[in-house]
């Protein structure tokens, strides 16, 4: 989609999942405990959602409000709080808030993913994490406790509290954001360095 010369590095599932460039595929291991009890709250929930949208994930089960009227969306909300949270106690399993849904899951999450990655990339390169949801907000914590160089954004239409370092709206900020950041790491010498190839994890 993206027509790049080179593969990249792809993070998903908020981290648990990691695709490498030459078509490996890495799942993060979850308890058998907590693979169990996802199932059945799976199961449950293909049976009734609450009249909201199950998203059924190899580690989660997460569900959807969005596009609900304010009342009906507190209701599936509480419904959903009420069966994920006593599940939450179980070990390996945390629950994880997002604009508009909720969910239970088992694995890293995004503060994980980048953890993991700067302790194989080293602490001198340049890191820059871009963001719009509340489950960028480990990542975010997690850019700005590094010592290398390192930038947290916000990336939404609107402002709201954050952890993030700048806050800009896209599409103009992300524009202006990335052309400064490639000629920053020009400046670094970082770019055309075939002696230090740089890897691009996307989350």
């Amino acid at each position: 989609m993206l027509a790049l010369e080179t593969p990249v590095e792809v993070w998903g599932l908020h981290g648990a999942e990691r695709l490498y460039p030459d078509g490996r595929r890495k799942l993060e291991h979850a308890s058998t405990a907590a693979l169990k009890k996802l199932n059945e709250v799976k199961k449950q929930l293909r049976q009734d959602a609450f009249g909201g949208l199950l998203e059924d994930k190899p580690n989660a089960a997460v569900m959807h409000w969005r596009g609900q009227s304010a009342q009906r969306a507190r209701l599936i909300e509480r419904k959903t709080r009420a069966l994920f949270e006593p599940l939450a106690e179980i070990d390996g399993l945390v629950l994880l808030e997002f604009e508009s849904g909720i969910e239970l899951r088992a694995g890293r999450d995004k503060g994980g993913a980048v953890k993991a990655i700067l302790a194989e990339t080293g602490s001198e390169r340049p890191v820059a994490y871009l963001g719009d949801d509340l489950t960028d907000e480990s990542a975010f914590r997690a850019v700005n406790d590094t010592d290398a160089p390192h930038l947290s954004v916000l990336m939404r239409r609107e402002r709201r509290a954050t952890a993030a370092e700048i806050w800009l709206r896209p599409p103009e900020g992300l524009r202006m954001f990335l052309r400064r950041w490639l000629a920053a790491l020009g400046e670094r010498s970082y770019v055309g360095d075939e002696s230090r190839q740089e890897t691009v994890s996307v989350l």
